[in-house]
């Protein structure tokens, strides 16, 4: 870096606030003493100011393994990862990168595919895992977290103080890096997406300043946030509703039906059917198991047993050879799918939203699953199609938030390559690329529309944002001229 640049980048944090301005002088002055330089090529990045900028129990590693991702499929390769302990510390590593010209992602859960997280060895992970603190409400109707908190955090500390909490089914994600995208899950029928459900983020800027983004606060900045979030802060703490209820209202009919792949058909046009009213989710899954194919449907009904057979007796009746449905408490709604939480290897994963389901698309989706999970190595590949109630999340305008596919996706489907190393890459990715051109041929749909937290990474803007783009175009002007958000399908 030359410094004409660095002398810019400060003088422009210097003029936002007198703290800020504090801060920064002695950032200023640890540059200075240090001689941090930090290169633009692809070398390593120099941490040695940083750290006398954070607090006690932060850490820097340049090990990028101390912030593991679930898939190493082109996955990002910091020069450094910054462990932060306070949100502070979050505002400070920020305050630090702009300064020198860093490039830098927050890291929740580590669970984000996309290929266009491109960080490289010049850049810095901030990773969020030692902020996971949480707070109720004396009303109980809302719940503070860090960004830190993973989805299974946030539901152990609802069920111990009989809330629900409307978050994502999968217990190892990162309940914020879900909740931005959109916020899909198995009570967002009765409840809304994760963005419906929101009240107020505490967020770090690209100009490197702390401020709390509400309705009332930062309007536009709230709409943007709710549907493209990594595009315009890091979330370093937020307050969302909480329902209160009683023990009866934590538990809900849940679990797998087992059906063998001759059912495919019958069962796709079941599903494609049946109207999901509030209470009622399913999950499907193409998987191997002990080396046969299998269909798993995962149900769910936020009642009672009698009540959710009646609901998916359409579904029953196709023929299931397994019934491992039971009433569970809600701390356990989402361990059937912890055997999904492990993370490296390789896991190139391609999403398409559905208007209709195609039972004949998805017989030939099938043949394509299996013809690449038979391969050794290959063999935990995966298919999945989420089906949720929207008659909740339907009663917001589309220009309620920043998610774009309110009203016109109907179902998300995911195929998924899990293999050991890249010699296959290739019969991966030609694998999720026919699935995707499968689904897309009959979806339903006018234009192709993918929810962006299943996106491969090589869709287009408007793919991912839909009629919401040019909205958030003039935000990120606003907000983000200088372009330091630009790591997660980023706005141009």
């Amino acid at each position: 870096m030359h410094l004409p640049h660095l002398f810019s980048g400060m003088s422009l944090l210097f003029s936002s606030s007198p703290v800020i301005s504090s801060i920064m002088w002695k950032l200023f002055t640890v540059v200075s003493l240090f001689g941090l330089l930090v290169s633009s090529c692809e070398g390593a990045v120099n941490t040695t100011g940083l750290k006398l900028l954070l607090s006690p129990g932060a850490t820097i590693s340049n090990n990028g393994s101390s912030a593991p991702r679930w898939s190493d499929f082109d996955a990002p390769t910091p020069g450094a990862v910054v462990t932060v302990a306070t949100e502070q510390d979050v505002l400070r590593t920020v305050q630090y990168c702009i300064a020198l010209n860093i490039p830098f992602f927050a890291q929740n859960g580590g669970h984000g595919w996309s290929t266009t997280i491109n960080l490289k060895q010049n850049g810095i992970t901030i990773n969020l895992a030692g902020i996971k603190a949480m707070s109720i409400d004396s009303a109980k109707s809302a719940v503070t977290f860090q960004g830190g908190a993973l989805i299974s955090d946030v539901v152990n500390f609802a069920y111990n103080n009989s809330v629900l909490v409307p978050t994502g089914t999968c217990n190892c994600v990162g309940t914020l890096g879900a909740i931005l995208g959109g916020g899909f899950g198995n009570l967002m029928g009765q409840y809304g997406f994760g963005v419906d459900n929101l009240v107020s983020l505490n967020v770090v800027t690209p100009l490197g300043t702390a401020i709390t983004v509400s309705p009332t606060s930062y309007p536009d900045l709230w709409y943007a946030m709710r549907g493209a979030g990594a595009n315009f802060g890091i979330v370093t703490s937020a307050v969302i509703k909480s329902y209160p209820t009683n023990a009866a209202g934590l538990t809900a009919w849940h679990g797998p039906l087992i059906f063998l792949g001759t059912s495919l058909e019958a069962l796709i046009g079941a599903m494609g059917n049946l109207t999901m009213q509030p209470k009622m989710a399913m999950e499907l899954f193409f998987l191997l198991e002990g080396g046969q194919p299998i269909i798993l449907l995962n149900l769910f009904y936020y009642g009672t047993e009698a009540d959710g057979r009646a609901a998916f007796a359409s579904i029953l009746a196709v023929g299931p050879i397994a019934d491992e449905t039971a009433i569970l408490t809600y701390d356990q709604w989402n361990a059937g799918g912890d055997g999904f939480c492990t993370k490296g290897e390789r896991k190139p994963s391609f999403g398409a939203g559905l208007a209709k389901l195609d039972p004949t698309t998805w017989r030939a989706v099938w043949n394509k699953w299996l013809a690449f999970a038979s391969l050794p190595g290959a063999e935990t590949s995966a298919v999945i199609l989420d089906v949720y109630s929207l008659v909740k999340p339907r009663t917001f305008a589309d220009s309620s938030s920043a998610y774009p596919f309110r009203h016109t996706v109907n179902y998300n489907a995911i195929a998924t390559g899990w293999y050991p190393d890249s010699t296959l890459d290739a019969q991966a990715e030609a694998f999720g690329f026919a699935a995707r051109d499968l689904w897309r041929s009959t979806s339903g749909l006018p234009v192709n529309s993918t929810y962006i937290n299943n996106g491969f990474g090589d869709e287009a803007l408007s793919v991912v944002y839909g009629q919401s783009l040019s909205q958030l175009q003039t935000i990120k002007k606003h907000y983000d001229p200088l372009y330091r958000f630009n790591q997660w399908f980023p706005i141009k």
